[in-house]
């Protein structure tokens, strides 16, 4: 399945400046493998050394949060809209 993925600014140096890029694969999993076969790094930083998301990033496939969803196996699909989210703290 294809889909966009959309970039946040601080991932931008891995996509070569682009807020969107597209991606292919039937689950989340699939994309982010996909993500770093054509953006190497990127996945470090979305992913922990277990590979699960990282706990302050947040991932929506179309507007479904995954983590209330099949985290990494939620399904992706074809032209659906996949945004990573870092969060924000501060105050």
């Amino acid at each position: 399945m294809s889909v966009t993925v959309r970039i946040p600014t601080i991932l931008r140096t891995y996509t070569g400046g682009r807020a969107e890029v597209p991606a292919e694969g039937a689950t989340l999993g699939e994309i982010i493998a996909d993500l770093e076969k054509n953006h190497t790094g990127i996945s470090a930083r979305v992913l922990d050394d277990q590979g699960k998301l990282r706990r302050f990033v947040n991932v929506y496939v179309n507007d479904d949060d995954v983590r209330f969803e099949k985290g990494l196996d939620t399904v992706t699909p074809d032209g659906a809209g996949v945004s990573i989210i870092p969060a924000v703290a501060g105050g």
